[in-house]
């Protein structure tokens, strides 16, 4: 995450980056936020995180119950499968071909596949160590954090409050957008609503910086 954000920091000079993560994407970017505490500023002014599944635990037991299983847990698996089985060919004796093709949910995947490929003793091990959740108090830097309490994948109970987190980090949680659905105007709507919102956030964070005189560079 930092050598892609710091290339782009050094590409753009001296103008401000803005980082934003979309769904897994959202989580690693919270955590290397929190990791990375009062340095990030040194490379990015701000940043949003959308549809993040903070606690990939509650994220991936959702998953593997109730209507979820039956409809997005057998495409995310078997979208998945094909590569897998290439990675066990590619690399001999690193993952079971066997355990692959009757993978049937995300946390038999993430144990025989996801967790073997980097290092991890299973799908807890690898959820826990990569979840951001604990990293929110830690973030430093004017943050945005936007869920949906009907996106499907990301319990609205394993969201984290205002009083767990860092003050810098914007908690928005709005009624519908399901994950990373946030449309506005009637169906089959219109998407422009995100990308405004967001440009809003990181536009109302540099007025506030022009106001009250603080750098608004990365610098």
């Amino acid at each position: 995450m930092e050598r892609a954000l710091a290339r782009v920091e050094k590409a753009v000079g001296n103008a401000p980056v803005y980082a934003v993560g979309v769904s897994l994407g959202g989580n690693a970017l919270l955590k290397w936020l929190g990791e990375s505490g009062e340095h990030a500023a040194k490379i990015i002014q701000s940043a949003a995180a959308i549809s993040a599944p903070t606690d990939l635990a509650a994220c991936g037991e959702a998953l593997d119950k109730g209507l979820n299983r039956l409809l997005y847990t057998p495409m995310f698996v078997n979208s998945m499968r094909p590569k897998a089985l290439e990675k066990a060919r590619q690399f001999p004796g690193l993952l079971d071909e066997e355990k692959i093709k009757s993978a049937l949910t995300i946390r038999e995947f993430d144990t025989y596949v996801t967790a073997k490929l980097h290092g991890f003793v299973d799908a807890d091990d690898y959820w826990s160590k990569n979840a951001a959740k604990p990293w929110l108090p830690y973030i430093k830097i004017p943050t945005l954090m936007l869920n949906a309490r009907n996106d499907p994948f990301i319990p609205t109970e394993s969201l984290p409050d205002q009083s767990s987190v860092s003050e810098t980090l914007t908690l928005e949680v709005t009624e519908e957008g399901g994950l990373v659905g946030f449309v506005s105007s009637p169906f089959p709507g219109n998407s422009n609503w995100l990308p405004q919102h967001i440009i809003h956030y990181f536009e109302s964070l540099q007025l506030k910086s022009t106001l009250t005189g603080y750098p608004t560079d990365s610098q």
